[in-house]
């Protein structure tokens, strides 16, 4: 997953795919769990994938509701 096009998504976009990676997450780590995981760096790979979605997310809610709050201390 390529961070400039995650800077390029909507928030609620982000939102989605965040709730989507979490769910992945899950799936692979029960996988692992049973014994049945196929690729188990698949599982490395998706949690570092949303870690880049909160961190794009973060960036964007915090851009666009404090907007320079700290310009005049």
């Amino acid at each position: 997953m390529d961070v400039k096009n995650l800077r390029g998504m909507e928030p609620a976009e982000l939102a989605e795919k965040e709730k989507q990676l979490k769910q992945e997450v899950f799936n692979l780590r029960f996988q692992l769990a049973t014994g049945r995981v196929e690729n188990p760096m698949k599982i490395r790979q998706t949690r570092r994938d949303l870690a880049r979605v909160k961190t794009v997310l973060h960036q964007k809610t915090a851009a666009g509701g404090s907007g320079g709050a700290r310009e005049g201390s």
